[in-house]
């Protein structure tokens, strides 16, 4: 990744501090007895790993920025951590009207938490990027199975950023990934590939065309 790119993730971050996305007033609040039941668990426990102080993270771009004297990566990635606690604002507040319990600990977070402070940099980003992958996967499920505007709503906006946030590590990463390249990947041609899998695999309009597939391979 080269000055003019980082220059680009800068300024997208900085505008993003300045116009965060954000839920609107007046949205359907409703949770049904069932669907409180079915995501109280589970959103305690990506509102934990959203939380994260990002101590580790920003220590590891100190050192990676220094070393390779490259600008303006430790305030991108001070303003990465301050866009992943806005999400952990937005789902608490969530939560606390819909009193739903925070969890201070869940073993997953710990895990995640553990593998990211072995190392530097690029082993951080890794787990960084399966948990953000995951996360995507989880939120758009999330609003899926509920009916509550202002929960839909709240996946997308997550979703939204969080899908910036892979581009940005995946193009970090592919900087030092010499299989990738060998592959012929460049940034945008990784990305692009990652999106038509997560078209395919998530996409409400995919699903028509899933069945498609299936119908063809099935009459042979």
């Amino acid at each position: 990744m080269g000055p003019e790119d980082l220059k680009i993730w800068l300024n997208h971050f900085e505008h993003h501090a300045l116009h965060p996305g954000r839920v609107p007033h007046g949205l359907s609040d409703v949770l049904r007895p069932g669907e409180l039941r079915l995501i109280a668990s589970s959103i305690a426990t990506f509102q934990l790993g959203e939380q994260s102080e990002g101590r580790t993270f920003l220590r590891a771009a100190e050192r990676f920025a220094r070393a390779r004297q490259i600008p303006h990566l430790v305030r991108i990635i001070e303003l990465f951590i301050r866009e992943e606690q806005r999400h952990a604002s937005l789902l608490q507040a969530f939560m606390q009207d819909h009193r739903v319990p925070l969890k201070r600990t869940d073993w997953t977070d710990r895990v995640f938490r553990h593998i990211r402070r072995l190392a530097g940099l690029q082993l951080y980003l890794s787990v960084l990027i399966s948990a953000e992958l995951i996360g995507n996967v989880y939120y758009r499920a999330l609003e899926s199975v509920t009916d509550c505007e202002r929960l839909q709503v709240l996946c997308r906006t997550i979703v939204s950023d969080e899908l910036a946030h892979v581009g940005f590590e995946s193009q970090l990463l592919l900087t030092h990934r010499s299989v990738l390249r060998r592959a012929g990947h460049n940034a945008r041609s990784f990305l692009r590939s990652c999106r038509a899998q997560y078209d395919f695999y998530l996409e409400p309009h995919a699903i028509d065309e899933r069945r498609r597939v299936a119908d063809r391979i099935s009459n042979g």
